[in-house]
């Protein structure tokens, strides 16, 4: 009986640890695939409007409709792929929304004499 009890406090208390509370700031919610086809998408149209002279500007529309589709039928990976691709020929890096990009802090580097 001690055994079982034993046990079942284990139990329990693996339970109430895996579904406690989490701190906002500890939390990292991923990007999912459906999120970063509709930024990518909206990044090409950005793209596209301040690239409008670049001799590649076909290639990455038809890109485009292709990573709009390939997103609409579940294939969220080649599309991605795609938007990719034509922000490339552009000549624009694809946006990465779960990179964490580091902080500068300017007044605490060290001055030079």
């Amino acid at each position: 009986m001690q055994r079982f009890s034993i046990g079942l406090m284990g139990a329990l208390l693996g339970i109430s640890l895996g579904t406690g509370p989490v701190e906002a700031g500890e939390a990292k919610v991923a990007t999912t695939r459906t999120e970063r086809c509709t930024k990518l998408s909206r990044q090409v149209d950005e793209a596209l409007e301040t690239h409008a002279a670049s001799t590649q500007v076909t290639a990455a529309k038809a890109l485009q409709r292709k990573g709009d589709r390939l997103c609409a039928t579940r294939k969220q990976a080649q599309g991605i792929r795609a938007f990719a691709n034509a922000l490339k020929l552009l000549g624009v890096t694809p946006i990465d929304p779960d990179a964490v990009t580091p902080k500068t802090d300017l007044h605490s580097k060290e001055k030079k004499p």
